[in-house]
């Protein structure tokens, strides 16, 4: 697994200690013994080889060797020993840490990692840069006196990799959240995708005329004017552009686009800058039960000479595929649904470390993360290459 992350030289890596510098330390300045920057490569450290709570953590820590501990920049006692932090102490810190200024840090890193990659791959794209937004709630984070957190994020389609992530309190909540997590990134020219509980208006008008990106729309029920015109364009008579289908979980699922130019069709649709109508048929037959037949309706900025059929499909496709290419990793793999932590900014900081975890290794071109953690397990000094740290103390 480790062999398939290939050659882990300066084009591919990049060190993530001058980016965690930049957050702020929320301790007192008296009785600090660990730096917050060694207490934080710590935790991402033994993210990346597979911890899943604060005491895994500390224990990949007291396994490590002098060598590790003094590449991950833990002070030297006077009598020469160097220990890895406590549980209370990972737990004190992360719980008041700065969870804004940790995803703003991690986000540069994996930003600029992506950048590096996309540079790097073919030079024929098929789309643009293509980020989803959605919305992830931390099960296990809450209390009888407190709900449970909720996040939500801007992924990368392919490769997956967690660009901004902004507490929001609730599900409902992650509206008015949509432009301050898309606020600090470069949009332009990228297209961002998303369900329909973020197709307002408001928020598309200054994804275009602010950020210069465009969009893919889910439009449901909740955009009535929108969702009675889109249904009523002429569908029938419109053939269909693309087909895809596969088997796979037990299931045979088969999807088909048509899209429709909406610019002088009644007088456009009511939803800003739209310039592409899209209707994605959706078959789905289980094994042993039924199959289920469903009409998706989507508009789009992006022109018919800028996105083909087989692009929007792959665009929409990918959006979706966002729950199995990064929640569903951070629920199996990482147990993020049944972590108990709760306190503070702790959990929302280790949804970050989960994050950057799977960012960075798919990045690498890891196909398995949870196989590709477990390897790290048992070789904990590849997780420092990964992060673009030296083992030499002399360095």
């Amino acid at each position: 697994m480790l062999a398939k992350l290939g050659p882990l030289d300066a084009d591919r890596i990049a060190d993530l200690r001058p980016y965690l510098e930049s957050v702020p330390d929320p301790r007192a300045r008296r009785g600090r013994w660990y730096s917050l920057t060694a207490i934080l490569l710590v935790c991402a450290w033994a993210v990346i080889g597979g911890a899943k709570s604060i005491d895994e953590i500390a224990e990949a820590g007291e396994r490590a060797s002098i060598a590790l501990l003094t590449a991950l920049g833990i002070r030297r006692h006077l009598l020469g020993w160097r220990r890895s932090p406590k549980p209370v102490t990972i737990g004190r810190v992360l719980q008041a840490l700065d969870g804004d200024a940790l995803d703003q840090a991690l986000g540069a890193y994996l930003t600029d990692r992506h950048r590096k990659a996309a540079s790097a791959g073919p030079p024929a794209a098929p789309l643009r840069r293509v980020i989803a937004v959605d919305g992830k709630a931390l099960k296990g984070s809450a209390r009888l006196d407190a709900p449970r957190r909720h996040l939500l994020s801007a992924v990368t389609h392919a490769p997956v990799a967690t660009l901004a992530q902004v507490e929001v309190g609730a599900k409902t909540n992650e509206t008015r959240h949509f432009k301050p997590l898309l606020a600090p990134l470069d949009l332009a020219d990228t297209v961002v995708t998303f369900d329909a509980l973020h197709s307002v208006k408001a928020n598309i008008t200054w994804l275009v005329e602010t950020k210069k990106a465009h969009y893919i729309a889910v439009i449901q029920t909740n955009q009535p004017t929108a969702y009675a015109q889109l249904n009523a364009l002429p569908w029938t008579s419109i053939k269909v552009q693309h087909t895809a289908s596969h088997t796979a979980h037990g299931r045979r699922e088969s999807r088909s686009i048509k899209t429709c130019s909406i610019a002088g069709n009644l007088g456009g649709i009511a939803f800003p800058h739209a310039a592409l109508a899209i209707r994605v048929h959706r078959r789905r037959k289980p094994a042993g039960k039924p199959e289920s037949r469903e009409s998706v309706y989507a508009v789009t900025s992006l022109d018919s000479h800028q996105a083909g059929p087989a692009d929007l499909a792959a665009a929409i496709r990918g959006h979706w595929g966002i729950e199995n290419s990064s929640h569903h990793i951070r629920d199996v793999t990482f147990a993020e649904d049944a972590s108990t932590v709760h306190a503070g900014n702790a959990p929302r900081a280790m949804a970050s470390f989960r994050n950057l975890a799977i960012g960075t290794l798919k990045l690498l071109g890891a196909d398995n993360v949870a196989k590709t953690t477990r390897a790290i397990h048992h070789e904990p000094e590849h997780a420092l290459t990964i992060l673009g740290i030296t083992n030499n103390p002399r360095t």
